[in-house]
């Protein structure tokens, strides 16, 4: 079974439990990979649904930061309730000594030299850890080792 269709199982499951803020939620997703197909005219793979639950969860970091900021902490539980059901439909993370691998193979494979090449190495590492890393973690590391010491 596909990501989208077990979206849309869960969907169904919420809906005979009464789950209104997981439903509601869930309904964004879908709305969200509806949105995607309907405007690209394609049916929309497991990668590109993690991608759009990832944009999704970032959003709602980006909003329980601001709503913490302007002293709103009911909207900032809402978002962290749609935030916690978002995550149940990432792959498992990675620990860091396995992006630490990944950025060290890399590195290793793109023969890169300094902070010049960081490109090509993230060209080599964001399809393979995307939805599995915070990217802006990779990127730091990336930076690391490619700065010499």
């Amino acid at each position: 079974m596909g990501l989208k269709e077990q979206i849309t199982e869960d969907m169904k499951n919420a809906m005979r439990a009464k789950d209104s803020g997981r439903l509601a939620t869930i309904r964004l997703i879908l709305a969200d990979i509806k949105r995607k197909e309907v405007d690209e005219q394609i049916d929309v793979s497991d990668e590109q649904v993690v991608a759009i639950v990832e944009k999704m969860i970032k959003q709602r970091k980006d909003s329980i930061t601001q709503f913490e900021a302007g002293n709103r902490p009911d909207l900032a539980d809402i978002e962290k309730a749609e935030l916690a059901v978002l995550v149940t439909y990432m792959p498992a993370g990675l620990s860091d000594e396995e992006i630490a691998a990944e950025v060290a193979a890399a590195v290793a494979a793109s023969g890169a030299a300094g902070p010049q090449d960081m490109g090509k190495v993230m060209g080599i590492v964001k399809p393979k850890l995307a939805g599995r890393a915070d990217m802006t973690v990779v990127s730091a590391l990336v930076k690391k080792a490619l700065t010499p010491a």
